[in-house]
């Protein structure tokens, strides 16, 4: 364990607190203590409803699954891999460019998300990571799986087409028709749970009966 702490702590702090996030914010709804249905980006909720925290749990929010695991976890080294190397290469010294720069990025995910029905942000906001180190060293031989190399320019389109190949489809990317159903979440059901709650976290415990009633 001390070796993982080690390991932990090793991360630069922005990585660190986004990498945590990511992890903590998918475990909190696989293990039911928040519904998923509240942490999807959904317009409607977030624009008529004042639900203004879907828009950041929709960033590090991610329906893990059987079908979907591999994908969350090549997706995480990702994010580990490239938001470090950006935030101790090109941003070091430099948090506060770094931070902004995150923040920019999300802005304008957020914006797409709403307009798009895009009710997942965690995968595009790693990829805007991504395609900014790869255009920062466009010109660097990488390596990719099965010892394939090619120029960094090229990254994000070949991670691009691997998430697709891993994944299915892009039932991250919009979808007026379920959207991320695909991934063994249910979200028109899930919305009307949302509405019979009056947006709440509140959940259905039953009609139940009084002693003696038959």
């Amino acid at each position: 364990m001390s070796d993982i702490g080690d390991w932990f702590r090793s991360i630069p702090a922005i990585t660190r607190y986004w990498f945590a996030a990511t992890v903590a914010v998918p475990l909190v709804g696989k293990l039911g203590l928040i519904s998923p249905a509240y942490l999807f980006l959904w317009p409607e909720a977030f624009l008529y409803r004042f639900q203004i925290w879907r828009p950041i749990t929709a960033t590090f929010y991610f329906p893990v699954g059987p079908g979907t695991g591999f994908l969350y976890l090549v997706n995480l080294y990702f994010l580990y891999q490239y938001s470090t190397r950006l935030e101790t290469g090109a941003f070091d010294g430099r948090p506060a460019d770094y931070l902004f720069m995150l923040l920019f990025n999300w802005i304008c995910i957020v914006i797409t998300g709403l307009a798009m029905d895009m009710q997942l942000l965690m995968i595009p906001l790693i990829m805007s990571v991504l395609y900014v180190w790869a255009q920062l060293n466009r010109d660097m031989i990488v390596s990719f799986w099965f010892g394939t190399r090619f120029k960094a320019c090229y990254l994000p389109w070949v991670i691009l087409g691997f998430n697709y190949i891993i994944g299915g489809s892009y039932r991250w990317l919009p979808s007026r028709r379920g959207g991320v159903s695909g991934f063994g979440v249910p979200p028109a059901s899930m919305r009307r749970a949302a509405d019979q709650n009056g947006g709440g976290g509140r959940h259905n415990w039953g009609q139940g009966f009084r002693l003696g009633d038959q």
